[in-house]
């Protein structure tokens, strides 16, 4: 399992004095960043490439506080992807310094082409590295029609 650690600083707190929930994404975005330049896909690859993800949606599932002067680990785990690598799901764990699991993140989200703006798969390559990135237990593969499951659809103002 990759795991990536973080001090709770001053700045990631809320006016409850425990981890802000954009704090908790915004940790869960720099392990995905971690985790793929470990894999070798840096921001400069994937510039060479022009493709980058994007975030479709992120629920967060709170279990206990995480209060400042504590270090959280969080996770990296491959929870579903597609065939051609276009849609994808991670999950992070966190973890607080007694190794409790204190909050999890589901992001689901796809790779696009930068030049085109339209949704593309991944090279042979990276499509690869992913396919051997630790997954979770519950790993499945999906198709464009997961990315609807939620049923949600803009509702714009008149």
């Amino acid at each position: 399992m990759f795991l990536k650690e973080f001090e709770i600083r001053w700045n990631d707190l809320d006016a409850n004095r425990h981890l802000a929930n954009i704090s908790y994404l915004s940790f869960a975005g720099e392990t995905r960043m971690a985790f793929m330049q470990k894999l070798g896909i840096s921001h400069t690859n994937l510039l060479k490439l022009s493709i980058g993800p994007v975030v479709f949606n992120e629920r967060l599932f709170y279990f206990k506080e995480v209060l400042p002067d504590d270090k959280i680990r969080v996770s990296f785990e491959l929870a579903a992807m597609s065939k051609e690598g276009t849609f994808f799901e991670f999950e992070h764990n966190y973890f607080n310094s007694s190794g409790e699991n204190v909050a999890r993140c589901e992001m689901m989200g796809a790779w696009m082409d930068l030049k085109t703006r339209k949704l593309t798969g991944l090279t042979e390559p990276m499509l690869d590295k992913f396919q051997k990135a630790v997954k979770t237990d519950s790993y499945k593969t999906i198709t464009s029609e997961d990315t609807r499951r939620w049923n949600q659809s803009p509702k714009n103002l008149s």
